[in-house]
């Protein structure tokens, strides 16, 4: 199976396709695809989806996928090789977006946008970033780099509104904003307390931990373990930071600390994991 390269940071490329020309194959990079018009057939690990006009997708390292072209498609690819290096030319902020956006792909296939409002919003922006990818105009580059910005904060609100997977447009309003501030102060663990959280919406410690519950059917302190565990994660399959360095942009006191925790629930080191994962995508590469 061909596996595809990326040899720049950041790319975006836009296709119009009566036919996929490539077979299943897989990326070493990160894509978020938008279809702008067209329809026909998604295939990502053996699952399918109908995709048309205004759906969007996620391809991470490793995911097997094509499309299968019904109806000629005009595609919009955002490519991401390793989102962590400074000159993406992506602030710390948004890489922080785009690494929820991607930390929480489930390698299915579908349409990761799921709210109305952020459907209207995302196409004019892909549209806009086109035509400024086509027009060479006065700082041009750095007004792409806004647009491409911007359409990662809305994608990853959009994720964001839609977690855990209980969650759903109907959901109670105070949940979302409590999940919300959880995605938001995921890398200040001292604002994560549940007595901190219950202060900053009205709530005692014990009612926020069972309306959490009631809501979401999660442990609130399990979400939240979860949630930086699969940051750690995600910085050692895609980055080569060293382990401090994760300590450090994930607020815990030490080396030692982010040890024992990952640890703790994950069941070996954060540098096991790290080799394991790294022995099997040289597998899966080959």
């Amino acid at each position: 199976m061909n596996k595809e390269q990326l040899y720049q940071p950041f790319e975006i490329v836009y296709k119009t396709l009566d036919a996929c020309p490539k077979l299943e194959h897989k990326h070493s990079f990160f894509e978020l695809v938008y279809v702008l018009e067209g329809k026909g057939i998604q295939s990502i690990n053996e699952h399918q989806f109908k995709y048309h006009s205004n759906h969007m997708f996620l391809l991470t390292p490793g995911d097997r996928h094509r499309f299968d072209i019904e109806e000629t498609t005009t595609f919009f690819f955002l490519r991401f090789t390793n989102i962590y290096f400074s000159e993406s030319g992506l602030s710390a902020k948004y890489i922080t977006q785009l690494e929820y956006i991607l930390q929480h792909a489930n390698h299915r296939p579908g349409c990761i946008l799921r709210n109305q409002i952020d459907k209207t919003l995302v196409r004019p922006i892909v549209e806009a970033i086109h035509r400024e990818k086509e027009n060479n105009d006065l700082n041009n580059q750095e007004l792409i780099s806004q647009l491409v910005n911007t359409l990662i904060v809305v994608v990853g609100r959009n994720i964001a509104k839609y977690l855990p997977e209980t969650v759903n447009e109907y959901t109670d309003e105070k949940i979302l904003q409590i999940l919300q501030y959880i995605q938001h102060h995921v890398y200040e663990p001292k604002k994560l307390r549940s007595e901190v959280i219950g202060d900053h919406f009205g709530l005692s410690a014990h009612y926020l931990g069972k309306y959490f519950k009631k809501h979401t059917d999660e442990n609130l302190q399990h979400y939240i373990n979860k949630t930086r565990l699969t940051l750690i994660e995600h910085r050692l399959k895609h980055s080569d930071l060293r382990i401090n360095e994760i300590a450090h942009l994930l607020g815990f006191t030490d080396e030692s600390h982010v040890n024992k925790f990952f640890k703790k629930n994950i069941g070996i080191s954060p540098l096991a994991y790290r080799k394991n994962s790294r022995q099997k995508a040289i597998a899966l590469a080959n």
